[in-house]
């Protein structure tokens, strides 16, 4: 039995995500971190960038990264409660990314039109999120499962939207988005030491590819 998404509620937010097909996670020990590995992803083609609340001062430096960069798409990820919600989206953000499953917080984001992108794993916890008006849900971890299990889900989902993220490298960039994800997200693969201080022109030259890579599998489509 095939059972539609578009049970989903009406006036679900736009998925921010299509405005770039990859989206850079950043996760660092300080936020002054952000900005020059910020300034080269977006220089590179990744204009989708989450930054985490694992970060301290992530609230603090989200609207000086809006304003340095107003063609970027800024999110915030690892978003666990409603304040952590409604603070991310007083600073600006333009979708919420969660770990896990929380329809109070889906509720939050649906109620302020803020597209989220919730964490979850299993067909129930999927389309529980999708349900609840997730913009798209985060597959996590898609390490785990492979982009098989995506072109799996959108058998009985067949209008479902979602975000591979955990453990996805750029060589699987094409794989996940001929298997129907909206966009790829990106962590350790993408950034390597980038945020520790490591190589910039190595993290370009990663950003470039991974554009490229996007681009290439969206053309294929």
């Amino acid at each position: 039995m095939t059972i539609s998404a578009s049970a989903a509620p009406k006036g679900r937010p736009a998925d921010y995500s299509s405005e770039n097909a990859i989206i850079a996670v950043l996760r660092a020990k300080r936020a002054d971190a952000y900005e020059p590995v910020v300034d080269v992803l977006i220089a590179n083609g990744v204009r989708s960038v989450e930054l985490t609340l694992t970060t301290p001062g992530t609230f603090d430096a989200l609207p000086q990264l809006i304003a340095r960069h107003p063609d970027g798409v800024f999110g915030v990820g690892t978003v666990t409660s409603v304040d952590e919600a409604e603070q991310a989206i007083a600073c600006g953000a333009r979708y919420l990314v969660t770990p896990t499953l929380d329809l109070e917080v889906i509720a939050a984001a649906c109620a302020a039109e803020v597209p989220i992108f919730p964490g979850a794993l299993t067909p129930t916890e999927v389309f529980s999120a999708w349900r609840a008006g997730a913009a798209a849900v985060k597959i996590f971890p898609a390490q785990t499962v492979g982009p098989q299990y995506g072109r799996h889900l959108r058998g009985p989902f067949p209008e479902l939207r979602f975000i591979p993220s955990g453990g996805v490298a750029l060589d699987d960039i094409p794989s996940w988005l001929d298997a129907g994800a909206s966009a790829v997200s990106l962590g350790g693969p993408l950034l390597g030491d980038a945020l520790a201080g490591g190589s910039l022109d190595a993290l370009a030259e990663r950003s470039r590819r991974a554009a490229s890579l996007a681009a290439a599998a969206e053309a294929a489509a």
